[in-house]
Parts: C-alpha cells; sequence; structure tokens
C-alpha cells in the first residue's frame, strides 16, 4: 500500500501516525482494556489500512499495559523484522498489508503459542464496541523473541 508521507499525516492522529510510520511507541496503559483478557473490542484492524490483524479471542491480559495477543487472526496479517533500535535483537511486528509498526513479539505468551504479541492500540482499530485512550503506568521488561 503506497502513500506519501502527507497523505499518511492527513489519515492518522498525531499518535498514530508517530506509532505507524515513525515505529514509536505509546506510553504503557493507554488503552483501558489492554489487559482485559480479550473482553472488550475486536475484531482488530490495522488503523493503517482496515487490515484483520487480531481477534479479541486471542487477546489476553500480558500486565504490561499493551493489548497483548498470542497471535494474528491470519498466518499472512503481520510480518516479522529484525529490530535492534534498543541494542537487543527484537521482533518487530509490521502490517502485512501497509508495513505500519505495530510493536514487538515475545517468547513468553501463554498456550497455545507461547508468543505475546505487543502491540500498541494506536496501531488497532478496535472496532465498533472497542476502548478509547486513557491513562498511563509502567512498562514491564520482556524477553524477546528470536527471530532468524
Amino acid at each position: 500500500m503506497a502513500r506519501s508521507d502527507d497523505e499518511w499525516r492527513r489519515l492518522l492522529t498525531p499518535e498514530q501516525y508517530r506509532v505507524l510510520r515513525r515505529r514509536g511507541t505509546e506510553r504503557p496503559f493507554t488503552d483501558p482494556s489492554a489487559d482485559d483478557g480479550g473482553r472488550a473490542g475486536g475484531p482488530y484492524r490495522c488503523v493503517g489500512c482496515g487490515a484483520h490483524l487480531f481477534d479479541a479471542g486471542a487477546k489476553f491480559d500480558s500486565g504490561t499495559g499493551w493489548p497483548s495477543f498470542t497471535g494474528p487472526a491470519e498466518a499472512g496479517a503481520v510480518e516479522l523484522r529484525r529490530d535492534f533500535s534498543l541494542g537487543l535483537p527484537r521482533a518487530e511486528v509490521r502490517c502485512r498489508r501497509c508495513g505500519g509498526h505495530l510493536g514487538h513479539v515475545f517468547d513468553d505468551g501463554p498456550r497455545p503459542t507461547g508468543k505475546g504479541y505487543c502491540i500498541n492500540s494506536a496501531a488497532l482499530d478496535p472496532g465498533p464496541t472497542g476502548p478509547s485512550p486513557s491513562g498511563n503506568s509502567k512498562p514491564v521488561e520482556r524477553q524477546p523473541e528470536s527471530v532468524a
């Protein structure tokens, strides 16, 4: 999905643009349903292009302050890229359709996958019953997933 930087700025809020297009990270606990264990919202779509990324049934309470999922709605919905921006290797999660930065995936999630897709709520459209952003708190350290 090719859009100019000006188009993205017009389509997205400043926070959505910072997260999706500049690989930013929102403050934890910005989304009050981040750790609700899937009780609100969904299906979760990319705020940039509308691609179906995650289902409410895959959402879990990670305690981190960011919406967390055990896996994407479909195997091809997201792509993983190596990220060394903090000096340590991490697996960045991007929307496969528009290339927007969503968050990171870690190897500390619950069964059945053991994965924890830690996603910025600013990158997600939670559907018609989804939450609205507010609040903040301290992040929890996570162990990164290894990416080959």
